[in-house]
């Protein structure tokens, strides 16, 4: 799961919200966060830049989840209640995109994922980023 600067289709479980997003760093960025609202998300995210995301359809059945600063914005669809997207609290500039959501993408296609540090959050330590530890998946076929 390499390349850099990827265009994908995005959509939600139902099909609803469609997205088309240029990822700037392909999927090297994949990773998860440790903050209590990602963990129970469990999603893993890749990067795109604000101006990387084109909504196709549905962008109207979106609903908005803030929490905290109110800063991070997390974003459903209201049909399925399927994650799509979320603009980043540790960079506003920069949309972090559900895997799980690019078509022919699977989150267990990663083999390792690094779960960054979201409790001690680099907006809140200073502005730097730590890794916290890494999910894998081993598939038993």
């Amino acid at each position: 799961m390499t390349g850099i600067e990827t265009s994908h289709q995005v959509a939600c479980h139902c099909g609803t919200v469609q997205l088309r997003v240029t990822l700037t760093e392909g999927f090297a960025s994949a990773r998860r966060c440790s903050c209590s609202y990602c963990r129970m998300r469990g999603a893993i995210a890749v990067s795109a830049r604000i101006e990387g995301i084109e909504f196709l359809a549905g962008q109207d059945n979106l609903t908005l989840y803030q929490f905290n600063t109110g800063t991070a914005k997390h974003w459903f669809c209201k049909t399925c209640g399927i994650y799509t997207h979320h603009q980043r609290r540790s960079n506003p500039q920069e949309f972090g995109v559900n895997v799980a959501c690019i078509e022919g993408v699977s989150p267990f296609d990663f083999a390792e994922v690094p779960v960054m540090d979201g409790v001690a959050h680099p907006s809140d330590a200073g502005g730097r980023s730590r890794i916290a530890g890494v999910l894998r998946f081993e598939a038993l076929d």
